[in-house]
């Protein structure tokens, strides 16, 4: 069964449609009638994760960078136990430097619940090299290969936050999709490749053939689905898919662009593209890190924040807790939820997954739970104050944002960003 063809208004920021067929290409493909539902953090997540856990009768996929040693972390390892304990088939992949220790110790334990639970790329920090940081960083669940999650919230528990700040902060601010219909196939395939993919690392878990896309009849379109793409990152075929997805959407924009992102460090033509659409009246709009998680980040973040005010972009920095969020929407008509950044480790290095939503409705409501975020959660960065900085502040800035492009320029093969 093939997908049906898009037919969308036309819009500026519309990405151009390709041929009608399942498949992962380099180009990502628009799926019609899809049913897509927003989650706003882990309150919401969670509850819907572990009822598809509980409900899944063949299989489940789930990539997480993260898999915490506490409540949730708990619960969702023991939901997988007992579906591998009622004949699922439960494949579970965990990042090895976002799962650290505690994953290792999952790994054996789910595997003694009939659970196939693997590490990616394990760390060896005895022995360094520029792979170290080309990590597993998407967020995605398949179940029975008609349900699928997608989106930045790892199997953490919103509160569990640094020493010292649990029962002071609020929630991280995080986002995550769930899918039915046309694109929860591509979504399968991506984890079944990455997964096939791992099998050469160790030659007795071999998975027999590339896998290639298939459509049951539950994945028919819904009558009244929206069109998505599902947008990978990787080091082979889908290296600037994400990235450019983002400009065409920025560059075809005529009203507003809001982006939540929380390591925003973009490139110099992305940079470029949110200044062309302010400098043509477009409002653009950037929620972003008020909190200091990692400093050098931080910092040179912060480095970038004059030449973006100087062309009319509003900044703001969210401070209840650790903003998250991975997150945009542009004319209302275009939105992104996933698990890339906009910095150099996602957009250069990590594998990562969003979907794209073109659908109004979508859009509208992505929308106002930004700004409710803005307007309640939020200060502005003003372009007065920022240029009052102290000369200390600007150095340390700007001393970060050169540590951090050297380290990229090393790591990314000289790829200067």
């Amino acid at each position: 069964m093939k997908a049906q063809r898009v037919e969308l208004q036309a819009t500026p920021a519309q990405v151009p449609l390709a041929e009608t067929r399942f498949e992962l290409t380099p180009r990502p493909i628009t799926y019609a009638g899809n049913r897509v539902r927003l989650l706003v953090n882990g309150e919401e997540y969670f509850p819907q994760l572990l009822a598809a856990i509980d409900g899944a009768r063949r299989s489940i996929w789930l990539e997480t960078y993260i898999f915490a040693d506490d409540n949730i972390g708990t619960r969702v390892a023991a939901a997988l136990s007992a579906a591998a304990s009622r004949g699922v088939s439960v494949k579970v992949l965990i990042d090895g430097y976002g799962g650290g220790d505690h994953a290792r110790k999952l790994v054996r334990e789910l595997g003694v619940q009939g659970v196939d639970a693997r590490i990616y790329r394990p760390e060896r920090w005895w022995r360094l090299e520029r792979k170290l940081l080309r990590r597993l960083h998407r967020k995605m669940a398949v179940f029975d290969e008609a349900l699928a999650f997608v989106g930045g919230i790892n199997i953490i528990d919103d509160h569990n936050l640094p020493e010292g700040e649990r029962g002071r902060l609020g929630p991280r601010f995080d986002f995550a999709v769930m899918c039915e219909g046309p694109i929860v196939a591509a979504i399968a395939l991506a984890s079944k490749r990455l997964w096939w993919t791992l099998s050469f690392v160790d030659p007795r878990k071999i998975s027999g053939r590339l896998p290639m896309m298939s459509m049951q009849p539950r994945l028919s379109a819904f009558p009244d689905g929206v069109a998505a793409s599902l947008l990978l990152r990787d080091n082979l075929r889908h290296r600037r898919a994400i990235e450019r997805a983002y400009m065409v959407a920025i560059e075809r924009s005529r009203e507003d662009v809001v982006i939540a992102n929380a390591y925003f460090l973009p490139g110099r033509r992305f940079r470029s593209a949110l200044r062309d659409a302010a400098a043509r009246g477009v409002r653009v709009r950037l929620l972003l890190q008020g909190r200091i998680e990692y400093a050098i980040q931080h910092f040179a973040q912060r480095a970038l924040y004059g030449q973006l005010l100087g062309t009319g972009i509003e900044i703001y920095e969210y401070i209840p807790s650790y903003l998250h969020a991975k997150v945009a929407v542009v004319d209302e008509r275009w939105a992104t939820v996933g698990s890339s950044n906009i910095d150099p480790y996602s957009l250069l290095l990590a594998r990562e997954a969003n979907v794209v939503v073109y659908d109004a409705t979508f859009g509208r409501q992505l929308r106002s739970v930004l700004e409710h975020a803005i307007a309640a959660d939020a200060i502005q960065i003003k372009a007065q104050d920022y240029g009052r900085r102290s000369w200390l502040a600007k150095l340390r800035d700007w001393v970060a944002f050169g540590v951090l492009r050297f380290a990229t320029a090393v790591i990314a093969r000289g790829r200067i960003y």
